[in-house]
Formats: C-alpha cells, structure tokens, sequence
C-alpha cells in the first residue's frame, strides 16, 4: 500500500509539515503535483509567468526526488477525477497534504475528503504556510480579530521560538516510493506558452533586512526581499522567514503578521473575497468609467507615480509596496472605480497573488475593509511622489517621457476627485438599509 503526498503550495522538500507526516507513516509515500485544470482554465493569459514558475519549479521539483530514489506523479486536470484515477491504479492508505484556506481550496478539500472517506482511505491535511491559522488567534469572547494591532500584540504574546523549528523533512526521503513516472505535461498540453517574465530571486540577506524599515518605502531602491512569490508558492517556508526576522527586523516579521491577519480574515469571512467587509459600503455607486480604468492600467493617468507602478507592474508582474497603496486609493477614490476592478486586474498581473492579501490590501486602500484606512483619507499622488520618489529615480524609469510634451495631463483633478469620493462614500453611509 502506498500513501500519497499531495504538494500544492508547499514546492519544497525541506522543511515541509505535510512531507515530514507522510514520510513518517507506515506507507512508501508517493509525492503528487496537480495542475488544477480548474483554476488554469480561467487564466487569460496564456503566457501566464506564474504557470511558468510553477511549471519550472516542479520539473526541479522531480529532479531531487528522483536523486533521492523517489519521483513526483504530475497530472493534469481536476483534482478530483486525478485522485479518483489514483485510486484505481494504487492501493492507497492515505493522502497526506498541507491546509489551504481560500474559499475554492476548502470547497475542493471538502470534496476530496468525501470521495476519500468512501473509498476507506484517510486524508491528513497539516499546518504548514502560516504560523498561527483558523481558531488560534482570536479575541477574548473567542471571536476573530478585526483589527491588526490588536492581532498582532496576541500573536507575538502566543508566540513561541520552538514554532520555527523546521521539520526535518528531507531526513526521511528513505520512505519515497520507487514507482515510474510518465513525463510532466509540457506548457503547450495544457494551453499554455513559456513566459520571459523572470521571478527575481529573494533578497534575504542580513542588510536587505536591517535596512528594511527605513529604506522600504522608497520604490527607487531596491530595499525589499522580492520574497512573496517563493512564499506564495511555498518554494520557502514562513518558518525560515520569522526566524529571519525575529533576528533582523521586527518590521519585516510585521509585514508577516499582516499577512496571517489577512489570511485569518479570508478565512472567517469569505464573502470578503467579493463583498466588502464594512456592509455600510456595499452600496457605493461607482463611475465605472471603462475608458478611465483602462488608462490607469496602462499608466497613461497623467499622475507620474501611479503612471510608473502600473507600468512597472505590466512590464515585470511587480510592484513596490508603497506604490501599490497610492494606485489602489487612486483608482477608487480619484476615479471612484470599484475597488474589485483592481483587485482583478492584480490578481492578473502580480506574480505573488495571494488572494487574502491582495482583497485585504485592496480593501484597506478602499476604506471598505477591516482595519482599512478612514474612507475620508485619500492618498494624494503628487505629495505621495514628493515624499517617497523626490529626485524621481523611480518615476523616470518607468515613465521615460515624463516632463515632456508627450506625457499626458492629468486626467481627474484630485481635490474635486476627493470631494466626489468622500460624498459618495458619505451617501452609502445614509442610506444603508436598516436590518
């Protein structure tokens, strides 16, 4: 009998939850990897560079399993019908996997878990991409936390320095089951093409993370870690990266805590994923204006640092955090597009898409979310660019034709866009219905 180890977003042999439970079974345990055909039908663009990190990912993947006697199964299509296929060619004790905690993943893991059960066979699914997950940060009356602060300060009272111990996964690589693999669908078999996009490396050294707090917010400099893409897809695990920060930079391991925040939030609240979470802004009446949106993801707003983030963002699938929050209060609150418009487009764009924390982000910046900034504060793009980008290093290299005939006027005036925005956000307020 074999057990199954299903890598999702946990691409690493080391230090993996998940991995070290099933290679500590009773079971040679097979490593599986599913291209979900679907979540990648619904992708647009073909050239999609996160498929093709992924794709890369587990064909290196492979390579070290085989080097250590064992193999990685990939397969394409709907996760159920794969396993039901496993099923049939395998007898299987038991399918060992990570949690996920998206609304699709739980959906998916609550069908794999039925079809598992009538088939006899066991499904152990552990934490392995957050330290503290679901029930294990709440307030006193046991409710979850709306608030960062507040979250936070729990968190790191709740927190223990054994909690980054990592698993010892790669020690028991002896339990890998020698079974023949076909090849791994290429690019092309499921609809795809190979992206030049490139996922620059993680920056993780000990300067890039003492200098964080006082050099992240200038999108000039290169003064971030480029981390979340090998985080998002769990090439690195979060325990490696608090223990980082607890020796580094105490604002880099709250950029982490936010990160759980907001994966807690999705978690509990669902609906937040398309709803806003403050129910008093569900009414907003939105422009919409698609002329408008589709200069502001081109970058042809007239507004040189939202100009530079969005075309930054096409060029490389990244965008430096501060930037992010002024195009995000721009699109909603200067040109009063629905906050969802954004989240879309960057849910198409960023190659570290994390659907907690972008819906998080996005609703903060919008107002609409929890712990989000006051509706009534609205980033001002020209003192943003003066505080943040003053030489313009920033701004000119993404907008090479900025202070020059061929770059365009602004499109909105913003003291009359942010009057707008705070009335119509006033005027949701008033006529919210009563329950």
């Amino acid at each position: 009998m074999l057990s199954i180890f299903w890598f999702r977003r946990d691409l690493r042999l080391d230090d993996n939850a998940g991995l070290y439970e099933a290679l500590r079974s009773d079971h040679p345990v097979l490593p599986v990897f599913i291209f979900d055909k679907l979540i990648l039908d619904k992708l647009d663009d073909k050239q999609d560079a996160r498929v093709t990190f992924i794709h890369e990912t587990v064909i290196e993947l492979r390579k070290e399993l085989e080097a250590k006697g064992g193999t990685l199964l990939v397969r394409y299509g709907e996760p159920l019908e794969v396993l039901r296929e496993l099923i049939k060619a395998h007898e299987m004790a038991a399918v060992y996997t990570n949690h996920d905690y998206e609304p699709y993943a739980r959906e998916r893991d609550n069908q794999v878990q039925e079809l598992l059960q009538t088939e006899g066979i066991a499904f152990h699914t552990y934490k392995d991409q957050v330290i503290f997950e679901r029930d294990e940060i709440m307030t006193g009356s046991g409710t979850p936390y709306k608030v960062y602060t507040p979250y936070k300060n729990t968190w790191l009272k709740k927190f223990k320095e054994d909690m980054v111990k990592p698993y010892p996964s790669l020690r028991h690589l002896d339990k890998l089951a020698n079974i023949k693999a076909e090849a791994i669908p290429t690019l092309e078999e499921m609809g795809f093409r190979k992206s030049n996009l490139q996922v620059p490396k993680p920056l993780l050294s000990k300067q890039v993370l003492e200098n964080y707090a006082a050099k992240r917010d200038l999108p000039a400099l290169d003064a971030t870690s480029h981390v979340s893409p090998y985080l998002r897809f769990g090439l690195i695990s979060v325990r490696s990266l608090v223990a980082k920060a607890l020796q580094h930079s105490d604002t880099w391991l709250q950029e982490l805590i936010w990160r759980e925040f907001f994966m807690q939030l999705l978690y509990h609240f669902p609906e937040s994923a398309t709803e806003s979470f403050a129910p008093k802004f569900r009414h907003i009446s939105w422009r919409n204006d698609e002329v408008d949106f589709q200069k502001w993801c081109e970058g042809k707003t007239g507004f040189p640092l939202v100009d530079a983030g969005m075309r930054q963002l096409n060029a490389t699938g990244f965008m430096h955090n501060r930037v992010r929050m002024v195009v995000a209060s721009f699109l909603v609150k200067d040109l009063l597009i629905d906050w969802r418009w954004g989240e879309a487009y960057f849910a198409e764009k960023l190659l570290d898409y994390e659907q907690s924390s972008n819906v998080g982000n996005w609703q903060w910046a919008a107002g609409t979310g929890a712990d989000a900034q006051p509706y009534f504060r609205v980033f001002n793009p020209s003192s943003q660019s003066e505080k943040f980008d003053r030489d313009k290093a920033y701004m000119r290299r993404w907008v090479p034709e900025l202070d020059t005939p061929a770059y365009p006027e602004p499109m909105v005036d913003h003291a009359m866009a942010r009057d707008r925005a705070v009335s119509a956000f006033k005027k949701a307020i008033a006529e919210m219905p009563q329950t």
